[in-house]
């Protein structure tokens, strides 16, 4: 085990050190997308200067090193998340995509007609739409065609935290089939109570999605002990490259649902009479995978697993703590989400400014925040704002990045009251 010793990482992120406008860079965007330490550059770099070669295929010495690296990496995912086997790691391209796989796939194997869904309100659009398009696209033997009219919604209180009460009260019944929700709010920091989810789900017979993007970076995340049916995370949040994620399945579901893509390397057999499917994870995989990112995303989950998770906890606790109580004191400015318990994500508004103005305000000063509304808008309309400031903290961050958040908040309200 690595000690946690803040100097030492910032070391390991080359794009720390830059500046931006002539000033430092303070980069407080990870809830976007983290930072690569150069462990991860490294290892893209040397499968596509060393092993670069089309796996599963090839009967050459480059495929075979190739597939091996691919599956090695599968093997690593499996282990970080807990999973009872590889075969219950499926690659995808992202988290929009391993959920949208989810939402097709679980629409056309359970929902019939007078069935419903259930989704939270703090999702990201990704944990959105595509259940809604799932619904919109079933059909039966019978020739019924789903509505959005038939997805229910999770709401949260002000504070952020989810009314887990309201599923005991009837928002699942036995005619729901899927549960669908955040490990943890990609623009609030809520961490929803996941295992009161599951088993009220599970009483009724229902299948619970887990959006982990969020919750797989801030926190440890062992799925056998969710006990979720499925969970999506990307790799570009947990220090790896953009353009790879997981949809984690029980096998016994996985075996179930039906593929959303087709094509090579996800079938067994085909002929214009009959297609029959791969086994697991290959079923999901059509086509190409993306094996040089899929190791490079193992390299990142390596890169975090050889901290504490505990030391970086509490180091991102410290870094949220700061914020919170710097942030407070600036007159008008409102943080959204303040449930016990959250992560290290800080949202807020300032009144008499608007978010994307104090953003540009920040940028100019080297500060990096996010604004806009996050892919969160259902969310956002629940305290009837449009936009939001976020800073989104991350093991590499410090308590002097915190202090200077909250002078270049202050600068920017001063300047934008004038």
């Amino acid at each position: 085990m690595r000690a946690f010793d803040i100097e030492s990482i910032r070391n390991d992120f080359p794009i720390l050190a830059r500046n931006v406008y002539g000033r430092p860079l303070v980069y407080l965007d990870s809830g976007a997308t983290a930072q690569k330490p150069k462990c991860v550059s490294e290892a893209v770099r040397g499968m596509c200067l060393e092993n670069n070669a089309n796996i599963h295929r090839g009967a050459h010495r480059l495929a075979s090193e190739s597939t091996t690296r691919y599956e090695e990496a599968r093997e690593t995912v499996r282990a970080f998340i807990g999973a009872e086997c590889p075969q219950e790691i499926i690659f995808t391209s992202g988290a929009t995509a391993g959920l949208n796989v989810a939402a097709s796939s679980l629409c056309r194997l359970l929902v019939g007609e007078g069935d419903n869904i259930v989704v939270s309100q703090m999702e990201h659009h990704s944990n959105i739409v595509p259940w809604q398009m799932g619904m919109e696209n079933v059909s039966t033997g019978r020739g019924w065609r789903g509505s959005k009219g038939n997805i229910r919604v999770l709401p949260f209180d002000d504070s952020g935290a989810m009314d887990i009460d309201a599923l005991e009260k009837g928002l699942v019944d036995d005619r729901t089939k899927v549960v669908a929700l955040t490990q943890c709010s990609n623009v609030l920091g809520t961490r929803p109570d996941i295992g009161r989810v599951v088993e009220i789900a599970h009483r009724h017979g229902a299948v619970v999605v887990v959006d982990g993007c969020q919750g797989a970076v801030h926190g440890d995340t062992n799925v056998r002990d969710l006990d979720c049916d499925l969970y999506a995370f990307s790799g570009h949040k947990l220090y790896g490259p953009t353009g790879v994620g997981v949809l984690y399945g029980k096998k016994e579901l996985l075996e179930k649902m039906p593929p959303l893509l087709g094509g090579g390397d996800m079938i067994a057999t085909v002929s214009f009479g009959e297609t029959s499917w791969a086994e697991l994870p290959f079923k999901f995989e059509a086509g190409t995978s993306n094996y040089i990112g899929a190791v490079g995303m193992a390299e990142g989950i390596k890169y975090l697993s050889q901290f504490d998770r505990a030391d970086v906890a509490r180091h991102e606790q410290s870094l949220l703590d700061a914020a919170t109580e710097a942030l407070s004191k600036i007159d008008g400015l409102r943080i959204y989400g303040t449930a016990p318990g959250k992560a290290s994500i800080v949202s807020f508004t300032v009144e008499g400014t608007h978010a994307s103005d104090i953003g540009a305000v920040l940028d100019k000063l080297g500060i990096a925040v996010r604004t806009g509304t996050h892919c969160a808008q259902p969310l956002l309309s629940h305290y009837g704002v449009q936009s939001v400031c976020r800073a989104s903290f991350a093991l590499y961050n410090t308590l002097e990045e915190v202090d200077a958040l909250a002078a270049g908040v202050e600068r920017a309200v001063k300047m934008l009251r004038k």
